[in-house]
Formats: C-alpha cells, structure tokens, sequence
C-alpha cells in the first residue's frame, strides 16, 4: 500500500511524475517492518505457566504452589486458541515481535490480540498498522499495556484511531518506559489531540523516532511539539510529513530542533513551508551536525527561499540524502545551492526533480557535483535542462563512478544528444537505474545505448526506463532489443508510448522476447498502447507456455 498518494501536475502528458527510481526504493522506507528479519520461536509463550519447584507432596493442598488442573486446562486452551488466530492471519507466534501489519483485523480479533498479549511479557514490537476497522477498540489493547511493559517499538498507523483511542493510548505510554520508536502516522484524530498523546514523555524519554505522516497536525501541535522536542534527548528521527498547519509554528519546533542534537532524519514533506522557513530552519542546522537526512521536498511555496545564505546548511558535513524535488527552486536558489551542495561530501542522495525553473541555471550546480565522490543516487528528472547544462552534467557524471541510481526523464534536451553521456554510461560499473522517460529520444540515440549494452558497460543494470519516446522507428527498437539479451541482472524494462499514442508492434518484438529468454531475472515488460498482430500474439502464446518464469507483459491489445 502506497503510503503517499501524489497528483500528477503535468498538464501535457499524463504518465504520473513520479520518478521511475523512486521504484527502485519501494519497502525501504521507514514504516517496512523490522519483524519478518527476525527469528521466530515455534511456540507462544505463557506467562502462567510456571515450573515445579520440587515440593513434597502433603494431604492438604497448597493453593500457591498447586495449580489446579482446571486452571491448566484453561491455559492449554488459550494457547491453542491463540495458535489458531495467529495461524488465520497467516502468521507465527513469536515471543518478542508481534507483526500484524494489514491483516483486516476487526473488532473481535482486537478481542484476541488483547488475549495474546499475557503470553508475551518480554513483547518488544507490536505493529497494528494498515488495519482500517482497529478505530474505537484501541482502548481494550492499551488497557493491558501494563503486561507488555517491555515494548520498544509501537506501530499504529492508518488505523482510523478516534479521539478516545487518542486519549487512551496517552495514558497507556505511561506504561511502557522503553519505548523507542511510535508511529501514528494516517490517523487524522490526531491532529488536535497532539498533547493528549505525547504529555506521558517525560524529560529522558528513550524515544528515539516519531512518525506523524500526514496526522491533520495543527499549529497548536506544532507549538507543543517544539516544547516537546528538548525532552527526547534520544530521537533520532522526526518525521511531520503532510501536515500542512505546522508552517505557523515552525519557529517553535525549530526552536526545539535545536536540542536535539542526535536527530539523524528530519523529514517535513509537504509542510507548507514558505521562503521564511529556509531561514528558519537554516538557523536550527548547526545544532544538527549528526542529521543524514532532509527532506524538505514537495513544498512548492519554498521558491526563493534559499537566495542569500542558506550558510548554516553546509555545516550538516554528515548529511548523506537531501530531498528538494518539487520545490519550485529559483535560479536564485540555485546559485546558492552551488555554493552549499559541494560542500556536502558525504552526500549519497540528491533529489532535484520536478523543479523546472532551475533549468539553464543549474550549469555551474551540475558541473560542481564532481565534488561528490559519495554520490550514488541523482535524481534531476522534469528540470527543463537545456544543451549548456547537459553538457555541464555530462562532465560532472564522469567523476561520480558509484553512481547507481540516475533519473534525466522528462528532459527533452537529451532527444538526439545522448552521445554527450556516452563516457559517463561507459564508466558507471555501478549503475543499477536508469531513467530516460520522455526524453524526445531519436532512433540514434537508442542504438548509441543498444552499442554501450553491447559492450557490457552497463552490465549491472535492473531497471531501464525509455517509456514516452515515440520518436523512436522500428530499426531503432530492433537493434535495441538484439542486444538487450546482454543485461542479465535486468528486472524491469518500460518502452511504452504516450497515452494519446498507439503503434503497432514491428518485428523487434521477436527479438524482444528472444532476449527476455536470455534474461534470468526479469519480471517486468512495460508495452502499454504497443498494439500484437495475430501472429505476435500466437507468439506470445507459445513464449508463455515454453517459459512458465512469471514475466508479466503489459501490452496495449491484440489487434
């Protein structure tokens, strides 16, 4: 399940601006479960059943060292029971992890999740998330937090919690000293009740991450936040994600931003953060030297807001992944990112897309990215480059050999001069994604990269984007697809037309699935509005079943 639903804001052709590599990313994001990586214990425990001590046997019964054999009975039952629910879900019983992520759990499963948590004393993790119908029950679990007090991780998000879960649960962290990490994020109710929450955290809490995606937070929760955040001495990451009120008080949480000297990720995604707030923030910053992660993308009113001296953000010298796609950069902001961005040297990520006006601008940013050594992920897709700083990039690219990830879709400068990035494709061993949607290609162009595939340059490659480059004629496609059969770690290939465009499939679609029987690991065929003639799809019919591999062909129909 997606976590963030995007609009497309392109209003000329309508494949989602999303970039192709951000696919690459998908389960690495901070709400992926840590539990299916740990070990799983074959039984559940419980925690009434105790071993014999080895008393002599009298006449009158002890009750406190006896049990009765009803009692035990009961308890042999419960955990058949509880063997019985997990196994309907799909899942194990495990003694300190208990992961019931998306599984449609309604009201009276809540009632058996409460029956389990007796038999879980040393439970360190319990995640709820992405179950729709836990909203109004929460208060049967938090009312047996007690038993579980041992519990470091608590994920709740998208449950629908309602105001009284709200309130119950803030009463129920009182319970649980260890705790580490809390995720409430996709829960609406929240906003509002932000203090209802968080006022059980007091002064060396362990809590070491906070999500809060997208929780309809007011300005009044952001306020508390800042009074909060200089008491969560541990946080490491802070995620407000989505909550576009918290602009208003953005100078309180910096102000408590400051105190958090071991914060490592700070994401404020679609915050509603203005030009004023660059300079908020920028004040925080050097309080954060231990920061690894910014994102400020998706703020489209930040435009501006970096001309003049973003200074305090060249101190973040450990900052290893900034996200600024989205952000309406100025060619003002630009010049000052030149002067900041190679400073950072430890820098693996960098996210400039879908900022059109840093176009032309962006030559001397572009060129000075050789100073990023560390550089594994480029991500400047939909920036309206022009000739001048294509060149500048290709240039720069060369010196970035651990590149594995880069994205110049969208860009129609690269349409017949991608032999400006041939040095760069050839020495990118490393290169794992590769996205050129939408880029005007021309038939040279494709059979230029057809000639590097050959070569085994880009012998590494899983993902290949050339999807919307309708320019390109069958010849092309044909060398392109005879030599496609050389990059054998390719999961996904994506070649499909514009939605307005359909073509016929020409005789590369032999070569095509040719290759795939050459490629051991592909999965995906991107072929949308490629229309099969009848002998194509006989074709296809025979390749499906001489290969039982799953390779899922999206195509645009049989003729």
């Amino acid at each position: 399940m997606s976590q963030t639903k995007k609009k497309n804001s392109s209003g000329e052709e309508t494949k989602p601006q999303t970039s192709f590599a951000n696919k690459f990313f998908k389960g690495s994001k901070l709400r992926s479960s840590k539990a299916e990586s740990r070990s799983e214990s074959k039984d559940l425990e419980t925690s009434d059943c105790q071993p014999s001590n080895g008393t002599e046997e009298t006449t009158t019964p002890d009750p406190a060292k006896s049990q009765p054999l009803s009692s035990e009975m009961e308890g042999e039952s419960r955990a058949e029971k509880n063997e019985q629910f997990l196994q309907k879900l799909g899942k194990k019983a495990v003694n300190k992890c208990l992961n019931l992520n998306n599984c449609g759990l309604r009201t009276a499963d809540m009632k058996e999740v409460v029956a389990l948590l007796p038999s879980l004393p040393d439970l360190e993790e319990l995640d709820i998330s992405w179950n729709d119908f836990v909203g109004g029950t929460l208060h049967s679990i938090t009312q047996q937090m007690h038993l579980v007090s041992k519990l470091k991780i608590l994920r709740l998000s998208s449950c629908r919690l309602t105001t009284d879960d709200i309130g119950a649960l803030g009463e129920a962290l009182k319970a649980i000293p260890e705790l580490e990490e809390l995720n409430l994020s996709w829960n609406s109710k929240v906003g509002g009740n932000l203090p209802l929450i968080l006022q059980a955290l007091q002064e060396g809490s362990k809590l070491q991450t906070l999500e809060l995606v997208d929780c309809a937070l007011t300005s009044e929760d952001g306020a508390f936040m800042g009074q909060l955040l200089p008491m969560l001495q541990s946080l490491e990451v802070l995620d407000l994600s989505i909550n576009r009120n918290i602009s208003g008080s953005l100078n309180r949480i910096a102000q408590g931003l400051k105190n958090t000297s071991n914060l490592k990720v700070l994401k404020l995604h679609s915050c509603g953060l203005s030009q004023d707030s660059v300079k908020i923030l920028d004040a925080a910053f050097r309080y954060l030297c231990d920061l690894r992660r910014l994102d400020l993308s998706c703020n489209k009113e930040l435009g501006g807001g970096f001309e003049g001296s973003p200074a305090q953000l060249a101190t973040l010298r450990h900052l290893q992944v900034l996200d600024l796609h989205q952000c309406s950069l100025t060619a003002g902001d630009v010049v000052s990112l030149t002067q900041v961005i190679p400073l950072l040297s430890n820098l693996q990520e960098l996210d400039l897309s879908a900022n059109k006006k840093m176009g032309i601008s962006s030559e001397n940013l572009l060129s000075r990215l050789r100073f990023l050594p560390a550089l594994k992920s480029l991500l400047i897709n939909n920036c309206a480059l022009e000739n001048e700083t294509l060149t500048a990039l290709a240039e720069a690219s060369v010196h970035l050999p651990g590149l594995e990830i880069f994205d110049l879709s969208w860009n129609k400068c690269i349409g017949g001069n991608l032999k400006l990035l041939v040095e760069m494709l050839q020495l990118s061993a490393s290169l794992q994604v590769l996205g050129l949607s939408s880029c005007s290609l021309v038939t040279e162009d494709v059979t230029l990269l057809a000639s590097i595939i050959q070569t085994g340059h880009l012998a590494k490659l899983q993902k290949l984007d050339l999807s919307y480059n309708d320019s390109v004629c069958g010849t092309g496609w044909t060398v392109f697809c005879q030599n496609l059969q050389f990059l054998k770690e390719l999961t996904e290939l994506d070649i499909s037309l514009r939605p307005s465009n359909f073509q016929n499939c020409g005789q590369w679609f032999g070569h095509l699935l040719h290759a795939m029987t050459k490629l051991p690991e592909i999965t995906e065929i991107g072929m949308k509005r490629w229309v099969l003639t009848a002998s194509q799809e006989e074709e296809l019919e025979r390749f499906n079943q001489d290969h039982k591999r799953r390779i899922h062909i999206d195509h645009g129909g049989f003729q």
